[in-house]
């Protein structure tokens, strides 16, 4: 993650550019890691800076700000952040880089909404302060026939049963901006300061009208990361058509190869949850329609990410 250059320069450009954020302020990082957004902010001129880290990088993390001198700026706390307790009533910013895979799937969200809850002031940012998650459908025969229609034939035998497995489990990869068949729609907008842990459970409707003739294979969802509060909007997009970042894209394959023409456009609606048993794991039930010239579809799938 600390390679992943888009990641990491953002928050790094937005703590220096807009240190007004950050100078003589008291900063929360929670899932610290490395501390490298804490260096970040002790750099820039931070009060003091809360790095709490439950894995056992927190011990690395102390290392390393000791190693770099601002061990009397930066503390590092142990543990969970619903669990530990800070030495001040109050922080004047919660930072964090807790986006996962789809943006939710495995993410710190609600740690971030707790953290933000229980010790923000009452004219504290929280950075980033703005999410959106976004689906476009692509062309994408070749890896389709690969990862799902390999299991109609193994060896000469039948596993097709291993293929409404596969189906369901969204593939976490890298899309080329020339298999996007249609617009990318805006699905949902989630402003971290002000949002409640059940806002991360929706059902959106969709519209994608298709820029050209050709098969739709899959939809694919990715996200934005917006910084409202600098002097000029700062951010970052994990979409096909930006500078690849180590989240990727998430694809969804449909059990249909629909042809579409351009000018037609594939409706329907994604209602995303957490799973029951396992909140860091998601549910995704997608419903799509297309009443077009070469093809009519109307199909409910379910997506697990697990």
């Amino acid at each position: 993650m600390l390679k992943d250059i888009v990641r990491t320069k953002t928050y790094q450009n937005v703590i220096t550019q807009s240190s007004f954020l950050i100078k003589d302020k008291i900063v929360l990082d929670v899932g610290a890691g490395t501390g490298i957004l804490s260096l970040f902010c002790a750099k820039a001129g931070a009060k003091h800076v809360y790095a709490i880290e439950c894995s056992q990088m927190a011990d690395m993390a102390k290392e390393i700000v000791n190693t770099n001198g601002y061990s009397n700026v930066i503390t590092v706390i142990k543990g969970k952040v619903e669990e530990i307790e800070l030495p001040v009533p109050k922080v004047d910013v919660i930072i964090s880089e807790w986006m996962g895979y789809f943006l939710l799937f495995e993410n710190m969200l609600n740690t971030v909404l707790y953290a933000r809850d229980k010790w923000l002031a009452e004219d504290g940012v929280v950075l980033p302060d703005r999410c959106s998650l976004h689906l476009t459908a692509i062309e994408d025969a070749d890896y389709k026939e690969d990862k799902i229609e390999f299991w109609n034939n193994v060896y000469g035998f039948d596993m097709s049963c291993i293929k409404k497995q596969a189906m369901m489990e969204p593939l976490v990869d890298t899309v080329d901006a020339n298999q996007i068949v249609t617009n990318c729609q805006l699905l949902k907008t989630m402003d971290i300061s002000k949002m409640t842990s059940g806002d991360a459970s929706f059902t959106v409707p969709f519209k994608l009208t298709a820029e050209r003739n050709d098969y739709i294979h899959a939809l694919v969802a990715y996200f934005n990361v917006s910084f409202t509060k600098c002097h000029k909007l700062m951010g970052f997009s994990t979409g096909p058509k930006s500078k690849a970042t180590h989240w990727k894209q998430t694809v969804l394959y449909l059990e249909d190869v629909i042809t579409i023409c351009e000018g037609e456009t594939l409706t329907g609606s994604m209602t995303v949850s957490n799973n029951k048993k396992n909140p860091r794991d998601i549910d995704i039930k997608l419903k799509y329609l297309l009443n077009g010239q070469r093809s009519q579809v109307s199909r409910t799938q379910f997506y697990k990410m697990r």
